[in-house]
């Protein structure tokens, strides 16, 4: 199997809504038998470190440690679970400084579905970056329950909608999406390409045999972000994979791109993908 995860982010602002992110952020980790780092940005002199979401607590809940489990018997599940707080005014810097420092390939984020950003991250989104990230994000929406169940950790994964373009190049994504669903252990569902546009202008992009899996395409015309949108509803998508071409892989989710409309529209998870992150085969 090919492993992609290695280290999991999740920045959290421990409210109810993180909490959806950090059940999926979680199960990434346990999967792949990675690092899980639970991220606070606190103002607060004092910060209170008996606020982080129980991991221990939610491992007894999916039954996969017994009640009254000592604190070393999550690593023999074959996951680092690592909590941190930084004191610093700016959330979005304190992330991408903490990323630089302890690199991570996945950032599990919880967003509002009303902004299409993180409610702890909204007053500093704006601010220009200039770092090379290549860090896949998943954005959950606060108010969703996503695709992995809060109270036995089950996976509900069946469609993955990847939207094609000419640009940005698809490729990442479709293999970013491959990857996911086998780090995941899905065993079956369908991966839907979607291109907004006529049939000739369909890039050529190489798919990958997954067993239980089946590969859609889906032609529409009309405006792209509804498009996307309407195609999510269609194939009842459980994720949607996007590629994204700045610079900033983490901060490219959070502008007005695609990527943000198609967050906030959607009310799907969403997987962004920067342009770099995948080394493939050329398409002849």
């Amino acid at each position: 199997m090919d492993r992609i995860i290695e280290g999991v982010l999740h920045p959290t602002d421990f409210s109810e809504g993180s909490k959806v992110a950090f059940y999926h952020a979680l199960k990434a980790a346990l999967l792949a038998k990675s690092k899980i780092t639970l991220l606070n940005v606190s103002s607060d002199e004092r910060p209170n470190w008996n606020e982080f979401p129980g991991v221990r607590e939610t491992l007894e809940k999916w039954g996969l440690l017994p009640p009254g489990s000592p604190r070393n018997a999550v690593a023999d599940l074959g996951i680092d679970v690592r909590k941190a707080i930084t004191q610093k005014k700016d959330p979005v810097d304190a992330v991408v400084n903490y990323l630089h420092e302890f690199p991570a390939e996945m950032i599990v984020l919880a967003t509002s579905q009303k902004t299409g950003v993180a409610r702890w991250l909204t007053g500093s989104i704006a601010e220009p970056i200039a770092r090379k990230a290549t860090e896949m994000t998943l954005f959950i929406g606060s108010d969703t329950r996503g695709f992995v169940s809060p109270d036995d950790g089950s996976i509900s994964l069946r469609n993955i909608l990847i939207p094609v373009a000419l640009s940005p190049k698809p490729q990442p994504a479709i293999e970013a999406a491959v990857r996911f669903a086998k780090s995941l252990n899905i065993d079956r569902g369908t991966f839907t390409l979607l291109h907004v546009g006529d049939g000739s202008s369909m890039p050529a992009v190489r798919t990958r045999d997954v067993p239980g899996w089946t590969w859609e395409e889906d032609v529409r015309s009309g405006d792209v972000i509804q498009s996307i949108v309407d195609a999510s509803k269609d194939t009842q998508a459980d994720l949607i994979v996007m590629v994204t071409e700045g610079r900033n892989g983490f901060l490219d989710g959070l502008r007005g791109s695609h990527s943000e409309r198609v967050l906030r529209q959607a009310g799907v998870p969403l997987l962004t993908v920067p342009v770099g992150s995948f080394v493939y085969d050329t398409i002849a």
